[in-house]
């Protein structure tokens, strides 16, 4: 038989407390709120670097290749692959399809207002998974309708500044020898709530934009490369460049848009701070509870080393009852945090300004290994804790500590 273990039991669920009662509750309250905000912290950082993540992945692509040269503009300098040299980079364990896009800035023309945007042609194997997500209005483009060079995909924050909706008809002037201008009718309306895109970005035809530079049929500005693990992604950056001819080189959204992300990494500073600042104050709580047990059960104390009771079982005892303590708390506080984990995800209920944020709600994501990690580590560092002041058993006196009253 476990005496320790039995004694322990005895005194957390028959025991009679006295002035211990209020810190035991103050604990566990500590406990519950502890892993509550860590699993939160932890779930809101992932959730919200995921969202901004596939945002930036979703409309540039993963892996991006274009010319090796110094052209900066926003038009890229044509470039073109052949079939053999698409299927090799296919062949990638870690590529999932290769896409051609091409971009012309243009001018569009609404009633007198004028918006300078980015044409962004694609073309009908495009991937149009992420667009069809964001779009708040019409369709993706349909590339078997006859008009599907006429067809665009423009933002909200466009479509509110000129005061466009979706069947709406309008004039792009396009910027060259001789100047070009095409009548394009919006297909849909998207939101990715990233200024930065929404304010320069509208969707169209790749076929336009190689009529309008005259490229031939297998010319492109560039590819986007979708990668299935983003973690792996500057391995198979490199494992690109490496089956590229000398004139073309391959980059990544990571390297593309280095502030965002640059950014995102700093948030993981946040994310060990909250999770240092609960467990300390989740560890004083405990420290606090363990030497006020121990003060309340001296007379016990000395009893059982008048038996013979050895300071390590009668110390194990106590960790036993903090592990008991420990326990309940984590309980409450996971079913707190798992509740509301699955009440934002399915209702959205807490929201965010977009415009700052990039996201309208606040984001959560975590995985069941990532909880169960999480909930060791702080029962560890508690019991690991916990184990020098549970020392102070050995320095109690029984002869002083049966009379004690």
């Amino acid at each position: 038989m476990n005496f320790p273990f039995f004694l322990a039991k005895r005194i957390t669920l028959s025991g009679n407390r006295t002035f211990s009662k209020l810190i035991v509750r103050v604990t566990i309250g500590a406990l519950t709120l502890a892993i509550l905000a860590i699993i939160m912290a932890v779930a809101i950082l992932r959730g919200f670097k995921g969202e901004i993540t596939d945002k930036q992945r979703g409309f540039f692509g993963d892996v991006i290749i274009l010319k090796n040269d110094r052209n900066d503009s926003y038009v890229n300098t044509p470039i073109s692959l052949i079939k053999s040299q698409i299927q090799t980079l296919e062949a990638d364990s870690n590529v999932i399809n290769v896409y051609p896009f091409a971009t012309k800035a243009g001018i569009m023309n609404v009633k007198g207002e004028v918006e300078g945007v980015l044409l962004k042609g694609i073309d009908q194997d495009y991937d149009q998974e992420f667009l069809s997500k964001t779009i708040i209005e019409g369709e993706p483009i349909d590339f078997k309708a006859e008009n599907a060079e006429n067809q665009l995909l423009i933002s909200s924050l466009i479509a509110n500044r000129l005061n466009l909706k979706v069947g709406d008809d309008f004039i792009m002037y396009f910027i060259q020898e001789p100047v070009r201008k095409r009548k394009f009718t919006i297909r849909g309306i998207y939101t990715t709530n990233s200024e930065e895109l929404d304010k320069i970005y509208v969707i169209g035809s790749l076929s336009l934009i190689r009529k309008l530079n005259n490229l031939a049929d297998n010319e492109v500005g560039g590819y986007e490369v979708r990668v299935k693990d983003f973690n792996q992604l500057a391995k198979t950056t490199q494992d690109v460049n490496d089956q590229l001819p000398i004139e073309l080189y391959a980059t990544n959204v990571v390297e593309q848009m280095p502030d965002i992300f640059n950014w995102l990494n700093m948030l993981d500073m946040n994310d060990n701070i909250i999770f240092v600042l609960m467990v300390v104050v989740a560890v004083i709580n405990m420290i606090s509870a363990l030497l006020i047990s121990i003060l309340e059960r001296s007379p016990m104390i000395g009893i059982l080393k008048s038996l013979g009771m050895q300071n390590r079982k009668i110390r194990t005892v106590f960790l036993y009852n903090s592990l008991y303590l420990i326990g309940y708390g984590l309980l409450l506080g996971n079913f707190l945090a798992i509740a509301l984990y699955f009440f934002q995800r399915s209702t959205h209920f807490f929201k965010l300004d977009p415009s700052v944020y990039y996201v309208s709600f606040v984001p959560m994501d975590i995985s069941w290994l990532t909880v169960i990690w999480l909930n060791l580590a702080l029962i560890f560092i508690a019991l690991i804790t916990l184990f020098i002041p549970s020392m102070l058993i050995s320095r109690i006196s029984p002869i002083k500590t049966i009379q004690f009253k």
